[in-house]
């Protein structure tokens, strides 16, 4: 069957950032609370064949948390040490047997413990810039000290070692959506009054630090993915960055640390980051880095659904123009499916012949009946 000339933008190979990959459709990192005792089992695996097998030019795990006693929210969100390393290189050789490519998302949580949560280490306080998990709120524990902080850089570089021994084409820092990184950067909790602190540049270092020893340790020649946000769980409508310049203070310093490829996470892909340009986030860290760029944000949704409509039942009319549109343009190079693809393993293939309507919507089932 003939390709479509609408999808042809999202099937022309890629290669730059280290990344080798066939066409430009990303499977974006989602968690799905499936990994009991926080080991990745053979449902797993197959979730994750099923995409690979399909056609998705690359696979971004769900997030996987780093060896530090307080890295994760939940007994039920996959591990990235350990015994679960164990179940995460059954995942790599089932992708790479269906011709996939995948790479894990590293993830420390910091301050997003919620008490309710079954996270493992209960009894341990949190990590995180100040201890504050929330905009006003109060400290819910004492701030990292630099030695806190190093360990857990630390703990992201044997993770990322890891990565590349279990044979994973890359590795993604999840840097974004109000986690430990991301706090960091977002002056309403991190509080600081010490280098890790105050202006961008000193809410900045821990990312560049953090980038940097990884970089150091897996070499040049294994691919760096960064991903990055503007809004959070926290608060929808925070900014990092309010205009370009202060954007270019964030991620020109992270690029010479040694990204590859920035993620450029937002609610909908379409729509401007700042006035006076069309441009969306990741089109913005493009220019300003000149790093090849993943957007993401409600692709495949025929109605723009909010982050709190996760069991929204959403309508599947999907348009590619306006993707294939960007993609030729240059605006980003690589765009990611979240939800679309939990709600069909198949809607790679579908999208590329052009059976748009044959593709399974997301509701508020998906879940429950997850492949």
């Amino acid at each position: 069957m003939n390709m479509p000339v609408s999808v042809a933008p999202l099937f022309r190979p890629f290669r730059a950032g280290g990344l080798d990959l066939p066409n430009r459709i990303v499977m974006a990192p989602m968690t799905r609370w499936r990994a009991p005792g926080q080991y990745p089992g053979a449902d797993i695996a197959a979730y994750y064949r099923r995409r690979a097998q399909d056609g998705v030019g690359l696979i971004i795990t769900e997030g996987t948390t780093i060896d530090h006693p307080v890295a994760s929210h939940s007994e039920r969100t996959p591990a990235f040490h350990g015994r679960a390393l164990e179940g995460w290189q059954h995942v790599v050789t089932a992708v790479k047997a269906a011709g996939g490519r995948i790479v894990p998302q590293l993830w420390h949580v910091g301050a997003m413990r919620p008490p309710s949560y079954d996270a493992p280490n209960r009894d341990l306080p949190v990590s995180s810039p100040s201890g504050i998990a929330k905009p006003g709120g109060r400290p819910i524990a004492d701030p990292m000290t630099v030695a806190g902080i190093t360990a857990v850089i630390d703990a992201f570089v044997r993770a990322a070692l890891d990565a590349r021994r279990l044979g994973f084409d890359g590795i993604e820092i999840h840097g974004a959506h109000g986690y430990i990184v991301d706090q960091f950067l977002w002056d309403a909790l991190n509080r600081r009054t010490d280098a890790y602190g105050g202006g961008l540049d000193g809410r900045n270092r821990f990312a560049v630090e953090l980038v940097t020893a990884v970089r150091v340790a897996i070499g040049p020649d294994f691919p760096l993915i960064l991903r990055l946000s503007q809004w959070k769980q926290q608060d929808y409508a925070a900014r990092l960055a309010t205009s370009p310049d202060e954007l270019a203070a964030i991620v020109q310093p992270l690029a010479a640390a040694g990204v590859d490829v920035f993620h450029c996470s937002q609610r909908r892909w379409w729509e401007p980051e700042f006035p006076g340009s069309p441009l969306n986030l990741a089109g913005w860290v493009k220019r300003l880095t000149g790093r090849p760029v993943i957007s993401v944000g409600s692709v495949g949704l025929g109605t723009p659904m909010s982050v709190t409509e996760h069991g929204a039942d959403a309508s599947v009319a999907f348009d590619p123009a306006p993707l294939a549109d960007a993609l030729t343009r240059g605006d980003f190079d690589l765009i990611a499916v979240g939800r679309a693809l939990l709600a069909d393993p198949q809607w790679c293939g579908k999208v590329r012949a052009g059976r748009f309507d044959d593709l399974v919507p997301y509701g508020r089932d998906v879940l429950d009946r997850l492949e």
